[in-house]
């Protein structure tokens, strides 16, 4: 994997451009991530990260009293799944992926693309979505209910990661339950039993009543002539 491809950006020499992607990264990234976006921005710029020589975003820092490292809390129930070495990569890399997807405005609107990277083998595999999901929900969670995302872009992450309040929030509304209206040139039988009737042409009747007339006085005419 390249440094561009670590940074989510394409190839440049803009060194705005490639602060930018360090620290839009670095913001949400573990400390195995740090040091590889540092290294990534060393190769990218040829220079230090923005931060002090030797010290990484995701730097653990000690106490002042006692200069130990701050405890860890016991895991809860939504802790990390015990995952293999090479799972942990695989997370890894899907996270940096998804990440870079963010920081593109046009591509994050394709759910195709998402489905591509989340749904890609092994990362499809419930441990590895779970612990993807974990570590993605601070972020994406809230811009998925909040509209900031297409419906079709939120409701496939509501269903892929199970959170259910976005995936309820983007149910594609039912047919049935607003219909469209109906066409104005198409009339309901019943409202066709309540028009009056309608008038008939009686010209044609009238005209044969009138030659059945004339043809009862020739007849009688005739008759009477002879």
């Amino acid at each position: 994997m390249s440094c561009w491809d670590i940074l989510g950006i394409e190839p440049t020499r803009d060194r705005d451009r490639i602060r930018q992607a360090y620290e839009g990264q670095m913001k949400f990234a573990s400390e195995q991530e740090a040091k590889a976006l540092e290294q990534a921005f060393r190769e990218a710029t040829g220079e230090m990260p923005p931060q002090a020589a030797g010290t990484s975003a995701a730097a653990v820092f000690t106490e002042p009293a006692t200069g130990k490292p701050p405890e860890q809390s016991a895991p809860g129930p939504e802790a990390a799944e015990s995952l293999s070495a090479e799972d942990s990569q695989i997370v890894r890399e899907v996270i940096i992926q998804v990440k870079a997807l963010l920081n593109d405005d046009s591509r994050q609107k394709d759910v195709g693309i998402w489905k591509a990277i989340l749904c890609e083998p092994p990362a499809d595999h419930l441990p590895l979505r779970r612990e993807i999901a974990r570590q993605l929900e601070p972020q994406l969670r809230p811009m998925a209910e909040n509209g900031s995302f297409p419906q079709s872009v939120a409701k496939f992450l509501g269903d892929w990661f199970d959170w259910f309040s976005v995936s309820e929030a983007n149910l594609e509304p039912d047919p049935r339950l607003n219909p469209e209206p109906d066409d104005p040139r198409e009339t309901d039988p019943d409202d066709e039993a309540d028009q009056p009737p309608q008038m008939v042409n009686f010209w044609p009747a009238v005209i044969g009543w009138i030659v059945g007339l004339v043809v009862l006085a020739a007849i009688f005419g005739g008759m009477g002539g002879g």
